[in-house]
């Protein structure tokens, strides 16, 4: 293990482990709790699957349905936090971002790369969270006009490792990714 008090090695940790999530479908960071927060002001959390992570641009990605709650709730507010739990490495990674909608035209490039299975996930009828009155009352569309990507830019990145002894710091866009050791 690299010097436990280098702030700019445990950032590096932090990243090493979320571009693992995007390569590696079983890496912990593949799949984190992302969080939003409801027009009613509801709070909201759901496991997404991690398709990209950009160090160089602050950002990671999450595609989804557009019909979906989570893009109702960002319409509304765009914040939304991520939550990984990687117990190899016994840290926990919190992203806050502020995220930006992009569909259609925009996401056809991306559309292209996602296998013709992984489409059914994108566009149904109706909508999804719409009370059925049967598990399979509904229809699968694989539609490019639902299909969503959430581009996410990282506001701070708070790493919080349980090893002995606990370590906790806290990296904000505002500041360069200058970090702050916390108390865990």
């Amino acid at each position: 293990m690299s010097d436990p008090q280098d702030l700019a090695a445990f950032l590096d940790l932090g990243w090493q482990r979320l571009t693992r999530g995007v390569a590696d479908r079983h890496a912990a960071a593949r799949h984190p709790v992302f969080a939003t927060v409801s027009p009613d002001g509801t709070p909201e959390a759901r496991t997404v699957v991690l398709r990209g992570a950009n160090r160089g641009e602050s950002t990671v990605e999450i595609h989804t349905d557009g019909g979906s709650d989570k893009v109702v709730s960002l319409r509304s507010n765009p914040r939304a936090q991520l939550l990984v739990w990687d117990e190899k490495a016994k840290l926990q990674i919190r992203l806050s971002t502020r995220v930006t909608i992009l569909q259609g035209g925009e996401v056809a490039d991306r559309w292209n790369n996602v296998p013709d299975g992984s489409r059914m996930a994108y566009g149904a009828s109706p909508n999804p969270g719409t009370s059925i009155p049967n598990a399979h009352a509904y229809t699968k569309l694989a539609s490019l006009d639902w299909f969503t990507v959430l581009t996410c830019r990282i506001e701070s990145i708070e790493l919080m490792q349980l090893i002995d002894p606990h370590r906790r710091a806290v990296f904000m866009a505002c500041n360069g990714w200058f970090g702050e050791w916390r108390v865990p």
